[in-house]
């Protein structure tokens, strides 16, 4: 499934829905497909967003166990900070401009 966020104040985000959901619960919020915060609610889900972001980065900086398998033989993993980066942008556009963020199962 994927997930479109949406807002007046900026370009919509796509994003896979695990991806999403793991964001939104991040946020605060639900987690209910299709919803929406009001301008009044976006600063403080933007901060428990980074909060949470910054909390998961500290976890996938933990020494891994000798054994591990050998990273050289995977490709980069992309950072949930990385997936989150243009829903960020959406959020700080949005409560700048004071409007409104919502999501839903895109077609």
């Amino acid at each position: 499934m994927l997930i479109r966020f949406r807002s007046p104040a900026s370009h919509d985000v796509l994003m896979f829905g695990a991806v999403a959901e793991t964001l939104l619960g991040l946020m605060g919020v639900s987690g209910r497909i299709p919803s929406a915060l009001q301008a009044e609610d976006l600063p403080a889900a933007r901060d428990r967003l980074r909060a949470g972001l910054d909390a998961a980065a500290a976890l996938a900086q933990a020494p891994r166990k000798a054994d591990d398998e050998d990273d050289t033989a995977r490709e980069p993993e992309v950072s949930l900070r990385q997936r989150a980066l243009p829903l960020l942008e959406m959020l700080e556009k949005a409560a700048s401009k004071q409007e409104w963020v919502m999501w839903e199962a895109a077609n």
